[in-house]
């Protein structure tokens, strides 16, 4: 039995972030990190363009061996956790070792959520959530001609794209009205719709399968929608939405919602367990509700305030709250949805369909709330930033809506920490 005094389950940016947050406080304390992938650390953002050909697989990860060989930290790959002895501090993998900790992490991610439509058991499909996913997805696109995806999120519409280029006639289903419902209002993703449109791919909003089957010989699946609709293709992609991976918390006594529950320090229920990046739920920032924040920035903030709080690091800052950012770049175009599209008022609102141009802006007493934008250039990072620190914009209220980018950069300049 292995025995360690950090463990931290999990291996993206939420994991690499605590790493770093408990060697800059604690430089000696043994370290093990574990990931049920067989590989270094890599990011599922990159996947989409390991699927695209854009990114080589073997240069994709966040981390080499010498990294973790210079911090004196323990990596262990190709095993998952399969369950947790809280009372005794005890974490089983799936390779059939136990691990004894002092503090332990949970940044195990999320797992594709798959839906439950009949005859899904019975044809061949893909997911992408994985590396190998993605180099299965990449082999299968030689030879497709008629590909079929369920889900118009960011995942689904990523790989329509890549498989619209690499030469398949590409249908995406989607149950809401429009694409990337979750980020953008109708009037841009009518913008997205029409870039997608003009590149032969067909989208079928407001509709959902209702039963699938093998389509005889070779791969591929037969799709009905609700309204009668059949639908044959050779690749199947089911982008439906993930779910945080907690299945090995039973008997553990963390408490679970959507997510495993964390407080602002990312500590669940259970002494000296943390959990961090898209397996968390933590306080959200408009109201005290918790929630699921699935994005690159919060992970690296979540895992860095669990590790500080591990190490037990003084200048430990608790959790400000989850704030919305995601960035978008579909043929060639690019669209950035940073906050709440409902909290507060709209400040500015533009929308260009023959120029390809969107802006909306959100404000709630004097302060952003919310800005998204395609194909206008503003940093989202720092109309992340802004938000979070509650930036008063009203002495530069009317500059800021005529020039977010500009205004946004020189207050960030002054106050940047």
């Amino acid at each position: 039995m292995q025995q360690t005094h950090y463990l931290i389950v999990g291996a993206s940016h939420a994991a690499l972030a605590a790493v770093r947050a408990i060697r800059m406080h604690d430089e000696t304390g043994s370290v093990t990190v574990v990931s049920k992938d067989d590989a270094l650390p890599y990011s599922p953002t990159v996947l989409p363009y390991v699927v695209s050909g854009r990114s080589d697989p073997q240069r994709v990860f966040l981390r080499d061996d010498a990294y973790f060989s210079l911090h004196n930290v323990n990596y262990l790959k190709g095993a998952a956790v399969t369950s947790i002895a809280a009372a005794s501090k005890c974490v089983s993998l799936s390779s059939g070792e136990e691990i004894t900790y002092e503090k332990l992490l949970l940044a195990t991610g999320a797992a594709p959520l798959l839906p439950p439509i009949p005859g899904l058991n019975m044809v061949d499909f893909h997911v992408l959530r994985s590396l190998d996913d993605a180099l299965r997805l990449r082999d299968a696109l030689t030879g497709t001609r008629q590909a079929i995806v369920l889900g118009a999120g960011l995942v689904g519409m990523h790989a329509a794209e890549n498989l619209a280029k690499a030469g398949a006639q590409v249908t995406v289903v989607e149950m809401q009205p429009t694409v990337l419902a979750g980020y953008f209002d109708r009037d841009a993703a009518a913008i997205i719709e029409d870039a997608f449109a003009a590149k032969g791919v067909r989208l079928l909003m407001g509709n959902k399968v209702v039963k699938l089957a093998p389509r005889g010989q070779g791969k591929g699946a037969r799709v009905t929608l609700a309204d009668g609709t059949l639908l044959e293709s050779d690749l199947l992609l089911v982008s439906t939405g993930v779910a945080p991976v907690m299945d090995y918390l039973n008997g553990s006594g963390a408490e679970i919602a959507r997510g495993i529950v964390v407080d602002d320090t990312m500590r669940t229920s259970v002494d000296d367990i943390w959990a961090a990046g898209d397996v968390a739920q933590a306080r959200g920032f408009y109201d005290d509700a918790k929630i699921i924040n699935g994005i690159l920035p919060d992970a690296v903030e979540q895992g860095k305030i669990a590790g500080m709080a591990m190490a037990g690091d003084p200048a430990l800052k608790r959790y400000p709250g989850g704030v919305p950012l995601n960035t978008y770049t579909f043929f060639g175009q690019q669209a950035v949805s940073v906050g709440s599209q409902s909290e507060g008022e709209v400040a500015v609102r533009e929308v260009d369909a023959a120029g390809k141009r969107y802006l909306k802006i959100m404000m709630k007493d004097g302060r952003l709330t919310g800005i998204f934008g395609i194909n206008v250039a503003f940093d989202p990072g720092v109309m992340w930033e802004l938000i979070l620190r509650r930036t008063d914009l009203t002495p530069v209220r009317d500059q800021f809506l005529l020039d977010p980018q500009r205004i946004g950069r020189v207050l960030m300049s002054k106050t940047w920490r």
